[in-house]
């Protein structure tokens, strides 16, 4: 009686709605979890039950809350070893080699490069003749071929010759002061006529054959359009500048400008002051031009990057019969950088320290798994979360994490103080902008990490400290040497920087390469053949490649 009546109570029990499914359901869920226990250990995954228990969760959720519990294990473990203290000590690195190498006293403090209307520096140095324009107008000027000379120094006869970038033309100035917005139009001495405004801006005009070049700027409000002619008759539009904030009254009229000259002084390539002149027809003026006569004088204080005047190239012009001569130096265009500009400093050299925090990175992403790897304790790991692929992604965020923290922290301190001891040492800094310096810091702070994250698969692949830090400096760190201190011709080096993990460096990069502008653009004067993104995207698929091949070996061999 007592087990029929049994019977009849279980039966009873099924017969209630739902429970007859609800127990086939747990009873299901039981043994799929026990099945994803069994395909867990034999392909990595999680063991003793743990994606059985999950796994009623969902998946979404099993993952989030499984790798959050990773995470948290392998800070606590980051932060009770010692090797921790690597992250902040990269920082402090950071900033106190950027200190070290920034400044020197005994620097050339001249009030430093004015800002453009970017933000960037430029050189801003011509010699000027002008006249007031009020409200909207237009100046035409026939402009003949340009000459020019070339002082050697002292004792020396000036040598004939222009410079590729040397310009004459005619120009429309926001105002007097350095750096001011500009549109103008010009013959340069090797690039043809050209139309350029704001320093950065530059277009090519029309080949214009013969003597008869004339050049025109009219002005409509805060737009100036530029045109060339061959003829005076047929006319070429070469484009239209918008200067915001153009006040009503501005100075416009002729200029000549040069920059200085490459020489060669037989321990290298030296600097030379040179001017250039050009003869202009009577201009032709329509509109609020105001007074009888023309003004001249130099614009910028001195010639810019040709230095002061010597005593034998001055500029200045003369007017005979309608016609005005103008000789020039100077130049009116962005600053590059290289010997010619004299004794600066750039956000690159304030961020010089980064190089040894890099360096400080890459021990500790690689000894933070070879420690592992040594003292056995690996296997610790793996067995409480044999989920290899997940305890390297975890290991990774940790890292990287803190590589970046330290990155952004020691270029966030090493920019400020490398200028403020720039200044104190009486040194020029060139100024940039605004969004340029965030972008190297922040871009600093990537750097870091992926240079971290590339140590830490260096670690797991060869399960050894020393190699994996001598694999990383040698693919990291040794091409960027190599690059920039000019042991290699420019050729190469930037091959160097374009294919190597080196290219990673471009971010920190905030002087760019200007077409308009002749200069040392090689790696050793701090110029990379690749944009900044691109350059750390270089770094950053190798760091991805160098990843994947971690996570394959870390599941397929023993530990």
């Amino acid at each position: 009686m007592t087990g029929d009546a049994a019977e009849r109570d279980a039966a009873k029990r099924d017969a209630l709605p739902g429970h007859a499914v609800t127990g086939a359901a747990v009873a299901g869920e039981a043994g799929t979890a026990r099945d994803r226990t069994r395909a867990g250990r034999a392909d990595g995954g999680e063991p003793n039950g743990t994606d059985a228990v999950t796994a009623q969760a969902g998946p979404a959720g099993r993952g989030r809350a499984g790798f959050r519990r990773l995470v948290r294990a392998e800070l606590t473990k980051f932060l009770t070893v010692r090797g921790w203290t690597l992250a902040p000590a990269a920082a402090l690195v950071t900033v106190l080699v950027g200190l070290l190498g920034t400044a020197a006293p005994g620097g050339a403090d001249d009030g430093g490069f004015p800002r453009g209307p970017g933000g960037q520096a430029v050189n801003d140095a011509f010699f000027f003749v002008h006249r007031t324009l009020d409200g909207d107008g237009s100046i035409t000027a026939q402009v003949g071929p340009l000459t020019g000379l070339t002082d050697p120094g002292p004792g020396g006869q000036a040598v004939p010759g222009v410079q590729p970038w040397a310009k004459a033309g005619i120009i429309v100035k926001a105002g007097p002061g350095r750096g001011s917005g500009y549109a103008a139009v010009m013959l340069t001495g090797a690039h043809g006529v050209r139309m350029q405004d704001d320093y950065t801006h530059d277009t090519a005009g029309p080949a214009l054959a013969g003597d008869a070049r004339r050049l025109r700027l009219v002005r409509t409000g805060e737009d100036i359009t530029g045109y060339a002619s061959g003829d005076g008759v047929h006319w070429t539009t070469l484009g239209t500048a918008h200067l915001p904030g153009l006040p009503r009254t501005v100075r416009a009229g002729l200029f000549v400008a040069s920059p200085q000259a490459a020489t060669d002084t037989g321990a290298g390539t030296g600097y030379a002051p040179a001017v250039a002149t050009a003869e202009f027809g009577r201009p032709e003026l329509v509109g609020g031009w105001q007074g009888n006569g023309w003004q001249g004088g130099q614009a910028g204080g001195d010639a810019g990057t040709s230095g002061s005047y010597s005593d034998t190239l001055r500029g200045g012009f003369t007017e005979s019969a309608g016609r005005i001569t103008v000789t020039g130096a100077g130049d009116i265009a962005p600053v590059v950088g290289g010997p010619p500009m004299g004794p600066a400093h750039t956000v690159e050299n304030f961020l010089v320290g980064s190089f040894a925090g890099l360096l400080v990175l890459v021990v500790l992403g690689a000894v933070s798994v070879t420690a592992e790897y040594r003292r056995g304790l690996i296997r610790t790991t793996l067995a409480a979360h044999p989920g290899r692929g997940r305890v390297l992604a975890a290991k990774a965020a940790v890292l990287g994490t803190a590589a970046a923290t330290a990155g952004l922290a020691g270029a966030a301190l090493a920019v400020p103080l490398g200028r403020w001891r720039s200044h104190a040492a009486h040194f020029r800094d060139l100024p940039v902008t605004t969004a340029t310096e965030l972008r190297a810091t922040a871009g600093t702070a990537l750097l870091f990490a992926l240079a971290a994250l590339l140590a830490l698969a260096a670690g797991v692949v060869l399960r050894r400290g020393a190699p994996a830090v001598t694999a990383v400096v040698a693919a990291l760190v040794l091409p960027y040497l190599l690059a920039t201190s000019g042991i290699l011709p420019a050729g190469p080096a930037q091959w160097l920087l374009r294919l190597t993990p080196a290219a990673g460096f471009a971010i920190q990069q905030t002087v760019p390469r200007y077409p308009q502008v002749d200069g040392a653009y090689t790696p050793e004067f701090g110029y990379f053949p690749l944009p900044p993104w691109a350059g750390l995207a270089v770094l950053a698929g190798y760091t991805l490649a160098a990843g994947v091949l971690a996570t394959v070996l870390l599941r397929r061999r023993d530990v």
